[in-house]
């Protein structure tokens, strides 16, 4: 989070010296600060890893857009036709994710997609249980939530 905070200051410095005050100008300071962390990290060690998480963010947003779009199709062909596919059903999930942050981050992005919702999280906070709307193969379910918790989890970690 620090790394990510310098990268906004830079991007604001960007902007207050170039003396232009436009969106695409501050993309363009956010730009150039990020390259200027990626060269420092090796010499500051709280910067460590910063220059791989966007190219990591960048996948991850590709994949959930990919998966949020599948969902909302499968969704509405089961609502505007006249035969229901769905099968719903709760699945116990095993969490990989550890603190309050990731396990938020997961349960959230499960229940922005549609056909699925984040119920409980178990005491222990190692299960989180969901409802899904298609349930006829549980395992392809907790596959695809598994692979969306693992890419999360990669650009946090």
């Amino acid at each position: 989070m620090i790394p990510f905070f310098w990268n906004v200051i830079l991007a604001l410095l960007w902007v207050a010296l170039t003396g232009s005050f436009s969106g695409g100008n501050l993309l363009a300071g956010f730009f150039f600060g990020y390259l200027a962390l990626a060269v420092l990290q090796r010499h500051v060690p709280v910067l460590y890893g910063y220059s791989q998480r966007a190219p990591r963010f960048l996948a991850f947003a590709v994949f959930f857009l990919k998966e949020l779009i599948v969902a909302n199709v499968r969704v509405a062909y089961d609502v505007i036709t006249p035969v229901w596919y769905m099968k719903p059903g709760v699945i116990a999930m095993r969490l990989e994710a550890e603190t309050d942050i990731e396990i938020t981050l997961v349960a959230n992005l499960i229940s922005l997609t549609p056909g699925t919702l984040s119920l409980d999280v178990s005491d222990d906070r190692k299960v989180l249980y969901i409802h899904a709307m298609f349930m006829a193969d549980e395992q392809e379910l907790r596959d695809s939530l598994q692979e969306l918790e693992r890419r999360i989890l990669r650009v946090l970690r």
